[in-house]
Order: structure tokens, then sequence, then C-alpha cells
């Protein structure tokens, strides 16, 4: 843990301080709070990270994070903001494949090559599909029904989006026909369920677990090749008999194209920092997300295969 703790005691009260990054002569230093702009909503995985992130940064650098929340259009009201505005380090996007996703969609011209990566901070399982347990038991019994009722059973996404391809694949893998619809952010995914305006909900955990224990949802399973530790009583899909595996949520930060390397390499020790401070891991459990460190240099390669799945899946579901 590189998280120093001062202390010293002067009239029985204990003072702390918090040991910022080392900076050579020539380093970034920020002067002023850096814009965490997000795709996403409110009180989701993509915001509860990122304001995990912002929290344990200022205590460990002193600077101030402010989340942005800009969701819709697929990501790009949030990707396009960042795009436009100053290479000065002080306005970074944070998520996840949206940028890919929504290039591979047609929403955007563009993908990760439009930007200069960071490193990535953290892992979310891929995620995992919902229902009611009042209509559906299982996910052979969500299937049956689909089956006998093509096109009439409503899923809901954002077109363009993360959640869209993975309905597509599931519908192709499963040898179903769901309605899609597109109801907008992760809140207004749960809104549709708990009306049952929707039958099926792709979503991650940490939004839909209040939900599974009160007994409103059900989780039919995850598309992951294996079970996380964090999910371990969530069966995957293959375990169930479909083999689908879909990409997981990997929270990267994405810089304007123009970006100097010493603010890369500031936030890269930054986030190096963060994932091995025990503090953080344990806060990060607590949201079902696990810490998952790349450099700026492994979250490129990380993007570029993550580009090529999700348009290989595209490729695949033209076929």
């Amino acid at each position: 843990m590189k998280k120093v703790l001062v202390a010293a005691m002067m009239a029985g009260v204990m003072t702390v301080a918090m040991a910022a990054p080392v900076a050579a002569a020539d380093a970034w230093n920020p002067t002023s709070a850096i814009s965490m702009v997000l795709p996403a909503g409110a009180g989701g995985d993509t915001d509860l990270t990122a304001r995990t992130f912002a929290q344990y940064a200022k205590e460990l650098t002193g600077v101030d994070f402010v989340v942005v929340n800009a969701s819709g259009a697929a990501g790009s009201v949030a990707a396009n903001q960042v795009l436009n505005s100053a290479a000065d380090g002080y306005t970074v996007l944070f998520g996840h494949s949206l940028v890919n996703v929504a290039n591979v969609a047609g929403v955007t011209d563009y993908n990760y090559t439009a930007f200069k990566l960071g490193p990535t901070f953290a892992k979310n399982p891929a995620q995992q599909f919902y229902v009611n347990p009042e209509v559906y038991g299982s996910l052979d019994e969500f299937i049956e029904a689909a089956k006998a009722n093509p096109g009439q059973l409503k899923a809901c996404t954002e077109v363009g989006a993360y959640t869209y391809y993975e309905l597509l694949l599931f519908e192709k893998v499963a040898g179903i026909d769901l309605d899609l619809i597109d109801v907008g952010s992760n809140a207004d995914k749960i809104t549709a369920m708990l009306s049952k305006q929707v039958d099926l909900m792709p979503g991650a955990y940490l939004n839909a677990k209040d939900y599974v224990e009160s007994g409103k949802f059900l989780c039919l399973g995850a598309p992951t090749e294996e079970r996380y530790d964090l999910i371990a009583d969530i069966p995957t899909l293959k375990e169930q008999g479909i083999d689908m595996t879909y990409p997981d949520l990997d929270y990267s930060f994405y810089f304007p194209a123009e970006t100097p390397d010493e603010v890369i390499a500031w936030f890269d020790d930054v986030t190096k920092q963060l994932v091995e401070q025990d503090e953080v891991k344990e806060a990060l459990a607590n949201l079902t997300v696990m810490p998952y460190y790349l450099t700026s240099e492994e979250s490129v390669e990380n993007d570029a295969a993550a580009f090529e799945t999700f348009k290989s899946i595209a490729d695949s579901l033209e076929g």
C-alpha cells in the first residue's frame, strides 16, 4: 500500500496526512478540480464506481474530482463533451466500452482511437439477465415462453449501447426473437421492470441487488466464461446450456487526443496506488466491482480487443 499515514499526537488529537504521488520536477500537477464525465446517469454502477475513485483519489492527492453525469445517445453525449474539451487533463471521460459499441452500431463515426487512453481502474462482470419471478422461474422457462411467443416478450435496452448487442447475441444463441425496447438509462430500466412494462432486463448486479433480495427480480444468469467470486451465487448462461459470453465492463479513462503524456502518467500513478489500497478494494467490493488496474498502454490494447469483439458480434448477427 502506497498511501502513507503520518500520525502525530498533539494535545490528545490525532492528525492524519495523505501523501500525494511523488512527482518529478517536470511532472503534471493539477491545480484545480478535474471533471469526470460519465456516459451514465446517477446511482448506477458506472456512477458509483466513478464516485469511489473520486473520493479516494481526493484523499490521496488533495485534488477535487467532480462527477458529471451526461447520459444519452449510447454514451456519445458524454464522449462528445470530452472530445470537444481542452486537452489539459481537467476533463476526462470515465466509462467502459460504450465508445466502441456506439461506433459499431453506427451511432458515432469514432471509437477508442479518437481518444488518448489513460489507465483502467475497475472491472464489473458482464451484465446479467433479470426477470419477474412471478412470471418466469428460470432461464429455461423464459426461453420456452419466448419461443412460444416470438417477438412478443419485451426486453429493455438502449439502442446502440452495451446492452443492445448483448440482447441481440442472446436472441441468436438462444434461438428466440424478443421485442427490444429503448427505455434509456439504468434507472429507466429498473422502472420499466418494476412497472412490468418489460419481461427481461440486462443489468449490473449492483443495480438489481436490492430487488433480487426483496424477491421482485430473479437473475437468470450471467454471460461470463465462469462465475465471479463477487456474484458466486449467480450461474453462468453457459452452465445452463446457453453458450454465450459477453465482454465485461472495464472502467477506464479517456482523454482528448492531444492530452500531454505527463497528464496520463499522473493518472496512471494515482490509479495504481488506489487499486492497491484495502479501503478501495473493500469499497469496490461493496459495489460488486473488482479493482482492475491496467496501465494506459495496456488499456489501449484492452480497448482494441474489445472493439474487435463487438465488431465480430455485430458481423455475426448480420450473417
